[in-house]
């Protein structure tokens, strides 16, 4: 029996990851040309560098360096929080999630998937309780369940709540169905950050974290 349940998860992790680099290529490709005029449009509004690249946690908590097109001003004595560096153009960015597409080169590599948790912080890792860290336990996505159920104007106990829900029902047709939602969500343009932020206020920890330690 457990050599059968085996079986059906290593076939449906092929599947995914299959399913991945064929998406991940066709999407390269076509955004191809729109990318460079991205690229373009950032140099001008905000100069070099156009990518932003930073070490990220992946599955099991591995490091890997994720790259995004950056939307921020380098940090100056002037600015006090993420949502001050922000441009008109970095905004937009954000807010039409265009910023995420040189993820597609992560799932190329297998650092990330098209569908999972978003990968968070690395100074994240220790705070996280055994439960919220369960979704460490997939690759980390472009987009995902919490991503589409509120996004960043969720709490952080309910966007890992939704992280370790999709752990442990992830199907494909479940990741169908997440990109098939994240373009509605992406044109409706919901939960693009919480309240005076960038995107979400730092994770400092969870009672349920808290608890956990104590």
């Amino acid at each position: 029996m457990y050599r059968a349940v085996e079986d059906v998860l290593q076939q449906s992790t092929v599947s995914k990851r299959l399913f991945d680099i064929v998406v991940a290529a066709i999407a390269l490709l076509l955004f191809a040309i729109p990318m460079a005029l991205l690229a373009v449009g950032i140099y001008i509004s905000l100069g070099a560098p156009i990518v932003f690249a930073q070490r990220r946690p992946g599955a099991f908590g591995r490091p890997f360096v994720m790259y995004k097109f950056r939307s921020m001003r380098q940090p100056t004595a002037d600015s006090t929080s993420d949502a001050d560096r922000l441009t008109r153009f970095g905004r937009w960015l954000r807010a039409t999630s265009l910023d995420e597409l040189p993820e597609l080169w992560n799932v190329l590599r297998g650092e990330m998937s098209l569908v999972g948790p978003r990968p968070l912080l690395l100074e994240y890792l220790p705070l996280y309780s055994p439960r919220q860290a369960r979704r460490h336990e997939v690759r980390p996505g472009i987009t995902g369940w919490a991503q589409v159920n509120g996004r960043n104007a969720l709490s952080w106990e309910a966007r890992f709540e939704l992280d370790v829900w999709y752990v442990e029902h992830r199907t494909m047709w479940l990741d169908i169905k997440i990109l098939a939602l994240t373009v509605g969500a992406v044109l409706a343009r919901r939960g693009i950050s919480a309240a005076g932020e960038a995107t979400m206020p730092k994770f400092t920890g969870s009672s349920e974290a808290s608890d956990k330690i104590g």
